[in-house]
């Protein structure tokens, strides 16, 4: 099998891996009953062990010298905080101007965050915030590594930079499509696909951050910022049902 033929199927797999989990997690797997479905959180886990070590056994085996520690750059850094910055302003202002507002917002969506939140075990202050700081820091700096180290790194090795930068930036886009049109379900067209191709679009500008630095210092932090809002927002939304 020649490098491009491999290349190519290990990108195809790890651009819709995601998408194929995001359905069994939220759809097959869902729990109406609100209650612990340990179902869900082990093909949460397997999925997740599946989708990092991939990237990392595929590299080993074919291209080893892949796997370095880019030196610390700094002159993406400010574009990315200020990129983070206003998304995350962005965010909040389009959530107490016009999300909340909408009824089946107000009515429906604090529901099937709260009923995720007991399918995972819990729904308390406590368990929110160390769910929020996990997924700013730690699930961010992993898919990071997962989108723009390895979908994009290899994808540009395939094809033209721009096309693969907009490429993996729909890939990423497709699976918060899945997670986004449950959690607004009734408003797809109007919230969850506009979300959805912002998130390309957020997608698109960490690869150029990695394309630009050479390393996933800036991208990782713009979205670490991201996330963080992402879940004070969802805060916002659940935070009076926590316990």
């Amino acid at each position: 099998m020649t490098r491009p033929t491999h290349a190519i199927l290990a990108v195809a797999f790890a651009s819709f891996f995601p998408l194929v989990m995001a359905l069994i997690y939220f759809v097959v797997l869902e729990n109406a009953e609100g209650t612990a479905n340990p179902a869900l959180v082990t093909a949460y886990a397997v999925g997740k062990v599946i989708q990092f070590l991939f990237p990392l056994a595929y590299v080993w085996w074919f291209d080893r010298a892949r796997l370095r520690i880019a030196p610390i750059s700094f002159h993406t850094i400010p574009l990315a905080l200020g990129f983070s910055l206003l998304v995350a302003a962005s965010m909040f202002l389009l959530y107490y101007t016009v999300v909340k507002d909408i009824p089946t917002v107000a009515h429906d969506t604090p529901d099937k965050i709260e009923n995720r939140l007991h399918q995972f075990g819990g729904c308390t202050h406590v368990g929110y915030f160390g769910m929020a700081i996990f997924f700013a820091l730690f699930h961010s700096l992993a898919e990071e590594y997962y989108w723009r180290w390895f979908v994009y790194g290899t994808m540009r090795e395939l094809i033209a930079v721009p096309a693969a930068n907009v490429l993996s930036g729909l890939a990423f886009m497709a699976h918060h499509v899945v997670i986004l049109g449950v959690f607004f379900a009734g408003n797809f067209w109007l919230l969850a696909v506009p979300f959805s191709l912002g998130v390309a679009v957020g997608g698109c500008v960490w690869a150029w951050f990695y394309e630009r630095s050479g390393a996933l210092y800036a991208s990782w932090l713009s979205h670490c910022l991201v996330d963080a809002a992402i879940m004070g927002v969802g805060y916002a939304i659940v935070g009076a049902r926590l316990q």
